[in-house]
């Protein structure tokens, strides 16, 4: 019965799922940032090349 009480009483395990959940959200959160910013970030390198190829155009395009 007191090998129970200690096992309803130990917190540590609760600890590690909590960390575990912050990491996810955190993983999560980069994931939607990277793909937000990817077209956004490609065609500035698009542009950036046309530029250094002599095909530089008005502005950089941005993906509808």
């Amino acid at each position: 019965m007191n090998l129970l009480k200690k096992f309803a009483n130990d917190e540590s395990g609760a600890t590690a799922i909590e960390y575990g959940l912050i990491a996810a959200l955190i993983s999560v959160a980069i994931i939607v940032a990277v793909t937000a910013l990817g077209g956004n970030l490609s065609s500035t390198f698009e542009y950036i090349n046309d530029c250094l190829t002599d095909e530089c155009p008005a502005e950089p395009t941005t993906p509808a």
